[in-house]
């Protein structure tokens, strides 16, 4: 027997979505594969009354307080296929099949960083993407953005309200005169040479020609991609964002696809913790109504 809802992604869109279905008394499969984005971080900040704490506290929490109701069951695993059954839809895992009337998709993104040695190492701990998520706990202590496009001189007007800031170009990015007179205006200095490596315990960064230029934290805004092949593969229809592609919805969550709904990260050009979970409160409340008053 098919369930109300079947959530794909059991990070803090997902489980916000859940909540709202299991207030209203519907059943729900969570199904979770355990990857959140932020997992490489020691702290979460900017959401309101979890200020501070561990990712994956917050998720756990979450988690906790969700399986109290006995309408929701959790699957750990990956779902690998998912489609249309009749008036219905069917995910499935390795192990189990399961059935659902309606279907939200939570399923995050990847984040693609620059193929520079240090990188990957650092990230989540001294090189992030998010200022309002990492700036404050830098102490106004010096600041690198390392450009990824035109999209850094956004990055890079912002960062000076949290630090000294210089901003590598590496090649992907070269200011007009205009652009390059308002980072002057708010003092971002700007390297022109080849980014090499990224070393020591917080951010060195290692220029072509042996400059060094020590941080206290190296900003970067990577390309990101789809975490799961299910939306592409249930019909789901994409925008294009700055970083990348993401499911494009209404105002109510759903996707292109009746029934289906997106939230959090995957469904967002830009997001976070906070948006991640109000993503999932208008997802599950509109995948409920949709029971009441859909058809389809």
């Amino acid at each position: 027997m098919a369930v109300d809802v079947a959530i794909v992604g059991g990070s803090y869109a997902g489980l916000s979505a859940a909540l709202q279905l299991a207030r209203a008394r519907r059943s729900v499969v969570i199904i979770d594969a355990g990857l959140r984005r932020n997992r490489f971080a020691e702290t979460s900040h900017g959401f309101l009354s979890r200020d501070g704490e561990a990712p994956s506290a917050i998720a756990e929490s979450g988690r906790r307080q969700l399986l109290a109701y006995p309408n929701v069951r959790f699957v750990e695993g990956t779902a690998e296929t998912a489609g249309r059954e009749g008036a219905d839809f069917l995910v499935s895992l390795r192990d189990e099949k399961i059935g659902a009337r309606r279907l939200i998709l939570a399923t995050g993104v990847v984040d693609e960083l620059p193929p520079i040695p240090g990188l990957e190492e650092r990230w989540g701990r001294s090189v992030f993407h998010c200022p309002y998520c990492h700036g404050y706990e830098l102490g106004q202590g010096r600041i690198g953005i390392l450009a990824t496009g035109d999209h850094s001189f956004h990055q890079a007007m912002m960062l000076p309200d949290w630090g000294p800031t210089t901003l590598f170009v590496n090649g992907t990015f070269e200011p007009d005169a205009a652009e390059e007179a308002m980072l002057a205006a708010r003092g971002v200095e700007i390297a022109r040479e080849g980014v090499v490596a990224v070393e020591g315990s917080k951010a060195i960064v290692i220029l072509a020609g042996g400059r060094e230029v020590s941080l206290d934290g190296l900003f970067v805004t990577p390309r990101m991609r789809m975490a799961s092949d299910l939306p592409a593969a249930l019909g789901c229809a994409f925008d294009e964002g700055p970083l990348g592609p993401y499911i494009r919805t209404n105002e109510a969550k759903e996707t292109s696809v009746a029934g289906i709904y997106a939230c959090g990260d995957a469904a967002r050009a830009a997001g976070s913790v906070s948006h991640a979970v109000g993503d999932g409160v208008t997802a599950g409340m509109a995948a409920h109504r949709s029971l009441i008053f859909d058809m389809h």
